[in-house]
């Protein structure tokens, strides 16, 4: 029996949101790049990937969570805005962005890794960015010219606003049809 499970934090999205990202991603499917696109069931905001952790640590991550998330407030976030990492003109990462909520969402960024951290979970090398991966480019050539000027022209996207109200920390499997995620636990901002 498997020992360890890839494990991380994230705020779920709601149907809705997830809906536009799809229309979104089918009118970058017409740039014909090599692209791994986001089922949109597994459309996420990530707050803190941890990756392997041992079976027994999961509840201690779960309890460590719902600590953090305690005394935040819930609040609204608004998805908007295509882009990608490292840029549209070399694009790696196609996501899409927060406009308001993104204060709020570095704080809470800020207390999950803190809690965390006291478990001995490094804090994160890269500055946190609040985004919605929907897809990752697996090769340059044919189309990604082509898509990098379809996410600059995504740049006034609007996908809809939501409450951020729990996290979940779920773990991922990866299988020949893509991930599994199985939420572990969830944790209600405001402790409630």
């Amino acid at each position: 029996m498997k020992q360890t499970v890839r494990t991380f934090v994230a705020v779920e999205t709601g149907a809705a949101i997830r809906g536009r990202a799809e229309e979104l991603i089918e009118t970058f499917r017409a740039a014909g790049a090599d692209v791994k696109w986001v089922e949109p069931r597994n459309i996420h905001l990530t707050l803190k990937f941890l990756g392997d952790v041992q079976m027994r640590e999961t509840a201690r991550v779960c309890e460590a969570v719902q600590k953090a998330t305690a005394d935040v407030a819930p609040f609204e976030i608004e998805i908007r805005a295509a882009g990608a990492f490292p840029h549209p003109g070399r694009p790696r990462t196609v996501w899409l962005g927060a406009a308001e909520g993104e204060e709020q969402m570095q704080a809470l960024h800020r207390a999950v890794e803190s809690a965390l951290g006291k478990l001995g979970f490094r804090k994160d090398a890269r500055r946190f960015s609040t985004h919605l991966t929907i897809g990752r480019v697996r090769r340059g050539g044919s189309g990604v010219a082509e898509l990098g000027e379809l996410i600059r022209r995504g740049a006034d996207f609007h996908a809809g606003r939501m409450t951020v109200a729990e996290l979940v920390v779920f773990s991922s499997r990866l299988g020949p049809s893509g991930p599994t995620y199985e939420a572990l636990g969830r944790a209600k901002l405001g402790g409630k």
